[in-house]
């Protein structure tokens, strides 16, 4: 499998995919990503190059987000003083559920941000989502603390605030790699 940067014409595929994770998320009883995602905000992140699609020949097997700047409110300005990057949007089509591809995807994304020179891969999770949770730690992540206040968008509680890290490392994820070197993060 291959790993891409996405296009504007991917908007559509992205869009589905998040229908679908969103779809099964709930069958196992958890409202995560049930709003759907403003399609104009999903394209600014495809046009800012920080939107990544695996690709099984003319299929797209996953798709993940890796970027240098944090969601405001989350990280204090002492962790952000460490070099980052951040995983958001990790979603993989059911067709290809079991083959360990979110696992590779995040290998993927901290070699690509160890290249950067980033210390840790970060992320927030769904705060209700202990499943997701649980995968994350097995994918070796620490829970650094969860946020449930400050949500920028309503001002209501925070629904993604489970912070998690791990150290960035070169990786042998498998993966075809054909994205552009990562740019250097400012420090």
């Amino acid at each position: 499998m291959r790993i891409t940067s996405a296009t504007p014409a991917d908007l559509d595929r992205l869009l589905s995919f998040r229908k679908e994770a969103a779809g099964w998320i709930s069958k196992l009883g958890s409202d995560q990503w049930s709003r759907p995602y403003p399609a104009d905000r999903l394209l600014a992140t495809i046009e800012a190059g920080t939107v990544f699609m695996l690709r099984d020949g003319e299929r797209t097997a996953g798709t993940i987000t890796l970027t240098p700047e944090a969601e405001e409110g989350l990280w204090s300005a002492e962790e952000l003083g460490d070099p980052s990057m951040f995983v958001n949007k990790l979603t993989v089509s059911r067709r290809y559920a079991g083959q360990d591809l979110g696992s590779k995807l995040l290998d993927w994304a901290g070699d690509r941000a160890y290249h950067a020179g980033a210390k840790w891969l970060r992320l927030d999770a769904w705060t209700t989502n202990e499943r997701l949770q649980r995968y994350y730690l097995d994918e070796g992540f620490q829970h650094v603390r969860t946020v449930l206040e400050g949500n920028a968008v309503n001002g209501g509680p925070r629904v993604s605030g489970w912070l998690a890290q791990r150290p960035t490392r070169p990786a042998g994820h498998c993966l075809i790699d054909e994205t552009p070197s990562p740019e250097p993060l400012r420090t």
